[in-house]
């Protein structure tokens, strides 16, 4: 796992020579919406491609083409909308990206066409996606290798910071990727939570690991429950902390990070099972953002806590009717063992708000009923605040990871009221699950504004917005816009 494994941007021109013959490699043109082909260096061979199609100019922004040019290269001609949204935008660049990363080359020549106040903005998407695209991710085919992009070179635009950062955002969703990727055999709590405290040495980051006897002993109720099921005793919960200097003021990013659900007694069909080693994305989704921050510097401090077990089956294991004292004190009633998210978070979320920060993100892949609510396109953001609902659905926009804001109605509550318990843990009906889960875990927060991420949109098949791969890394760009809305 390498967190610096992006692309050397390299020079950075405002002119396009070199691109009038061709270059041999691959080359990506970015016109933007309302530029004069005719006047864009070696755009003859675009033209020649459009009449040979029958196509028409517009039609270049929702399908863009390729060609061969003089030199042998292979080029990318994209119309890109300076007026659409920042999703779309990305979905149409990686679309044009794709047939030149598929020759996996190790440089690559990105040229901006087109009104010289609209170019950085969309040099700056261009070299995002290309970026998220172009890094290393694990592969366990033993005859494909792949190799990683090591050059841009970008023609038309000149960035003062290098994108900065794009860059952070790029690393930090590359390391939410990789993580999460890894087979269950290689990501167990125990190598993750090595894996996180070599992260900390090199960032330099405070850590306290919170393991299952200092769990104990602060009668963790809740998320022991769950971690009965992990073996060895792995499960732990990691506190990781950044203090910048001036520091505005502190935020906690909470993150589920079970590296495998069974469902636990309450089996998972095969169907629900598969691919089930993802369901400590919200954990890496946390430890990116914090990277993210961490390149540029965010003036917050940030503690950043992850719920690192396992669901699985054991004699151990917790079962349906137990009644488990959370670490606030509140009684829970099992309902269902494959209802484990929200168990670990709430003693997570906890510790979190004991230090009184001035809000709580939490990041988790919690319920099959956001997923049966939008999808995996988009995902699904409740908050205990209305302003950090909106913060969250503007920051979505802004960044290209769409989310869709949910209420939380307090009479919800009567759907968790529980016979033996303060609380049910969920219900067996299934119904609005993800509102119901939030209402559970709205009492773990205390009086902290809260802010919780469900992650539907963690894998999306053929990839999403800016992102190629199944495994989208969504929630570090939404996170940080996050943070930078509320830190002003």
């Amino acid at each position: 796992m390498n967190v610096n494994s992006l692309a050397e941007l390299v020079e950075t021109k405002k002119d396009f020579s070199g691109l009038k013959t061709g270059v041999v490699g691959h080359v990506l043109h970015v016109v933007i919406e309302g530029a004069a082909l005719e006047k864009i260096p070696a755009s003859e061979r675009l033209l020649a491609v459009l009449k040979r199609k029958q196509m028409k100019r517009k039609e270049l922004a929702k399908s863009p083409v390729t060609c061969e040019n003089e030199a042998g290269g292979l080029e990318a001609w994209l119309m890109l909308d300076a007026k659409a949204s920042a999703f779309d935008r990305h979905a149409s660049l990686r679309k044009a990206l794709q047939p030149l990363l598929e020759e996996q080359p190790t440089e690559i020549h990105i040229a901006v066409h087109g009104p010289a106040a609209a170019r950085l903005p969309a040099a700056e998407a261009a070299v995002y996606v290309a970026w998220l695209n172009g890094t290393t991710l694990p592969s366990y085919k033993s005859k494909q290798t792949a190799k990683p992009l090591k050059k841009i070179h970008l023609h038309g635009c000149q960035s003062p910071d290098g994108f900065a950062r794009i860059r952070a955002l790029a690393e930090g969703n590359a390391l939410a990727r990789q993580l999460t990727m890894l087979p269950p055999n290689e990501l167990t709590p125990r190598s993750y939570r090595q894996r996180v405290v070599k992260l900390a040495k090199a960032e330099g980051w405070g850590i306290e690991e919170l393991d299952v006897k200092k769990l104990r002993r602060l009668k963790a109720g809740a998320f022991l429950a769950v971690a009965r099921g992990s073996q060895h005793e792995d499960a732990a919960i990691v506190h990781l902390s950044y203090t910048p200097k001036r520091a505005k003021a502190g935020y906690a990013l909470v993150g589920k990070g079970i590296c495998f659900d069974t469902g636990g007694h309450n089996l998972k069909p095969a169907r629900y099972m598969h691919n089930m080693h993802d369901d400590m994305n919200g954990s890496a989704v946390a430890l990116g953002l914090l990277l993210a921050a961490t390149r540029l510097k965010l003036p917050v401090r940030l503690d950043v806590w992850l719920a690192i077990a396992q669901n699985h089956l054991s004699p151990e294991a917790y079962t349906q009717n137990e009644v488990v004292t959370a670490f606030n004190g509140t009684t829970i009633e099992i309902v269902h063992t494959d209802a484990e998210g929200r168990m670990v978070l709430a003693d997570t979320l906890t510790l979190a708000a004991r230090a009184k920060p001035a809000a709580i993100i939490d990041f988790a892949t919690l319920t099959g009923s956001m997923a049966v609510a939008l999808g995996e396109r988009m995902s699904g953001v409740l908050a205990n605040r209305d302003d950090l609902a909106l913060a969250a659905v503007a920051a979505g926009m802004q960044c290209g990871e769409r989310v869709v804001a949910f209420p939380v109605p307090e009479d919800y509550d009567e759907a968790l009221e529980s016979k033996v318990a303060d609380v049910k843990q969920c219900t067996l009906d299934g119904e609005a699950d993800h509102i119901l889960a939030a209402r559970f875990l709205n009492r773990f927060v205390a009086e902290a504004p809260w802010l919780h991420i469900d992650l539907s949109a963690s894998r999306c098949k053929g990839g999403l917005g800016a992102v190629g791969s199944d495994i989208t890394g969504f929630g570090v760009a939404l996170g940080l816009g996050v943070l930078e809305r509320l830190a002003g």
